[in-house]
Parts: structure tokens; sequence; C-alpha cells
């Protein structure tokens, strides 16, 4: 049996934080969906992906030897995508528990089905673009589930991030100081922190474990003077800069650096957010670069719910604070303002003065006031692959090919949402 983890028909939900990568390579918590899926599938079970074609080379490249849009046997097990995989998850894959034409749905959304190649529209050859679940289902004999997270909304991943830092705890070697710490640094409750070989923590740090955890990664540092609180994981590679207050619920991705006033928020790995500046509850994706005294609103005025403008309409989160959600390969200038829940896409440069407005759209530049300019595609692949090379990472052509179709495809994504 083949198990494939797959993009479902609402990917467009999280557009623009998935038009360089799948969907399940979204981060909430410690680690991405991908990860958690890799993770609680170790020696049980071998997984195949599916995903948006223009995506598929790029992904093969970064993980050699998997198995992508493409069918090896006939009798095929479905997991959506979009769950937070668990050993419950795994359970359905690993377990003959889900007979042939059998499907487990949660309000409404596919979450797993077992079914015959043949089954899948135009008999799987080649797979479809998104596996529209919804009608999967309806041909399948369903039983109801519970229990079961999947991202539904854009902002998901930040709402969810918290509970999941805190699920992450135990996947941590807390208490162990391996890597090099400075007599002058100060950990406390150092039962709750776990520095990894490779690290160093520099002069005069603060690691304040009272409330949480904190974890820092293989290879990262914590600059002089920087305090860490409340639920903090730095993975390998990270830095938190000279002077960086960061505390309360803060991810930071591989080759990241962090500095000013960090909370409740998510920086994908390969991003700047270096500078004196606040971010809070928010999603920095991979490659974007926050200028100096760059300062995001997570709360309104009036302490009411926070919408968004997604697709050219406005949708409510239910979430007292949110933040900036913003896409792969965007910048901002020094001393730029985001307003409360912002929306900025894929490829965007922000520069001007006042705030922009509250939805970036992709590949464009400017402030909104009047209006965004497009920006042309061979000057922000230039951009992109600069950025890219200035951390030691050449741009393939899959990656290439996959920008210049994002450019295509995310306006008319962002207009059909």
């Amino acid at each position: 049996m083949q198990v494939i983890v797959f993009e479902d028909q609402k990917v467009s939900r999280f557009m623009p934080l998935v038009g360089l990568k799948p969907v399940y390579a979204l981060h909430s918590g410690a680690m991405s969906l991908l990860d958690r899926f890799v993770s609680a599938a170790s020696g049980r079970v071998n997984l195949t992906w599916h995903l948006r074609s223009h995506i598929a080379p790029w992904f093969g490249e970064v993980h050699s030897g998997a198995t992508v849009n493409a069918l090896l046997e006939e009798d095929l097990l479905l997991l959506n995508g979009r769950l937070v995989c668990d050993e419950r998850v795994i359970g359905l894959a690993s377990a003959d528990d889900l007979q042939p034409g059998h499907a487990v749905v949660q309000d409404g959304d596919l979450v797993a089905c077992r079914l015959r190649a043949a089954d899948l529209p135009d008999g799987g050859t080649p797979l479809p673009e998104l596996i529209d679940g919804r009608a999967l289902a309806e041909s399948m004999e369903c039983s109801g589930g519970s229990g079961f997270v999947l991202l539904e909304n854009l902002w998901d991943p930040v709402a969810m991030h918290p509970g999941l830092l805190q699920r992450d705890r135990a996947l941590f070697p807390l208490g162990r100081h391996e890597g090099e710490i400075h007599p002058s640094a100060v950990l406390v409750n150092p039962e709750a922190i776990s520095i990894c070989r490779g690290a160093t923590v520099m002069a005069g740090a603060v690691l304040d474990a009272t409330d949480g955890y904190i974890h820092i990664g293989e290879g990262a540092v914590v600059e002089p003077q920087a305090v860490l609180m409340q639920n903090v994981v730095l993975a390998p590679g990270a830095r938190a800069k000279i002077g960086a207050k960061i505390y309360s619920n803060v991810f930071v991705g591989g080759a990241s650096k962090a500095g000013g006033e960090i909370e409740d928020s998510i920086i994908e790995p390969y991003a700047n957010k270096q500078h004196d500046g606040f971010l809070g509850h928010s999603y920095i994706s991979s490659w974007c670069n926050l200028g100096a005294a760059t300062n995001t609103s997570d709360l309104k005025n009036n302490y009411s719910k926070v919408s968004l403008v997604v697709g050219g309409r406005q949708m409510q989160t239910g979430l007292q604070f949110l933040g900036l959600l913003i896409g792969e390969h965007s910048k901002c200038a020094i001393g730029s303002l985001f307003n409360t829940g912002t929306v900025v896409g894929t490829s965007a440069n922000i520069f001007g003065a006042g705030m922009p407005t509250k939805h970036v759209p992709s590949f464009s530049w400017g402030n909104g006031h009047p209006s965004f300019e497009p920006c042309r595609i061979d000057n922000a692949l230039e951009t992109a692959r600069r950025v890219m090379e200035r951390r030691r990472i050449a741009m393939s052509p899959a990656y290439e090919a996959m920008f210049r179709k994002a450019a295509e495809l995310e306006p008319l994504s962002a207009a059909t949402l």
C-alpha cells in the first residue's frame, strides 16, 4: 500500500504563504507539518508526496530520493497534507483499519481515505493538480472523524503556534547543556533549557525558562545581552542578535536572524529580522528581510477581533492578536510600519512613507498609496538569486521555473479564493 500526503482544494486559502512551497511545508510550533509527518512515520510508514506540479521539481531536489507525484502501487492510502500529524494519523496509515473504499471525514474535510489508483480522476495519470477531497469522499463509504487537527485558514499557523510549541516541549533534551556558555550568561530554571553541542551562548545573555522552556539548536548562537524566555526555539544555525528580546512562543528557523522584540511569531528558515523593532503574532516566510526599525501592530486600538483582506475580500479571523503574514522573498525598507492583520504576498518590495495597505499583492513594489506597481519578473528573480547566493545557496533551474510560474498563478489564485 502506497501512502500519499496530498494537497487538496483548500490550498488557495493559504496563499500567499504557499506560493513557493506545499501546504505541508508551513510551520507551526517547533517544526513544519512535513517534519511532523516524517517524524511520526519514521521506521513505520514510507511516505510519498503529492503537490502542485510547478513546485514538484524543486521539492524533489530538496527532498532527494522522495517519491513525488508518482503512483507506485494500485492500493493507495491518502493523508491530507493540512493535517497536524500525530500518532493517530500515522495509525491510519500503518494499520489495516481503513479498508479499501472507505474514508474518514471531519467537518467536511477528507482526513484520509483508501482507494485504488484507478478510482482517482483519470486513473491518477497524471495525478490531479489538487485533489478534491470532498468530491472523492462522496464516492466512498465515510466515517466521521473527530479530534484531528487540520489547518483551515491562512492565520491558523499563528493561531495554533502557542499550543503546538508547548506540545513540542517533549521533543527536546531539556536540562542538557552541551554548547559553549559564557560564564557571565544567566540560565534561569536550567532544567527547562537545552543547549545543543556546537551552540554558543555569549556574554551577558539571559535564558529565562521560568514560565516555559528554551531550546538552542546545534550551531545556533545567542549573542551578548539577548534575552530569551517563555517558550523559544532556535533551530540549528539560527541566531538571536545582540540585545534581542525574544519571548512568549517564538520559533526561529535554521539560518535565520532574530533581533529586536519578538513575541508569538514564526520565522521560517533563511529569513532576516535582525534589527530593533517589534514583531508580534506574525508569520515570516523564508528569504524575507525586514528593514531596521520595522514594527508590526498585532492588537487593534479598540481591542476588537482582527480581520484580513485576502483575495479582495475581508475575512474575520476571530483573533484578538494577529500581526503580519508575509510570503517568501518579500522585503520592506527601514522604518516600515504594518497595520494589524496585514497580508504581504510573494516577492513584494515595500517602501515609502506611512503604513502600506493591509493587502500587499505579490510581485509588486511601493506602499499602495495610491497603488502598488507590478515588478518585472526578471528583476524580482535576480534579487531572489542574490539573496540566496548570500546564504551560499544557488538558485536551480527548477527553483527559477517555480518562481516564474508563481508570478503567473498567484494573482489568479488570489482572485479565485
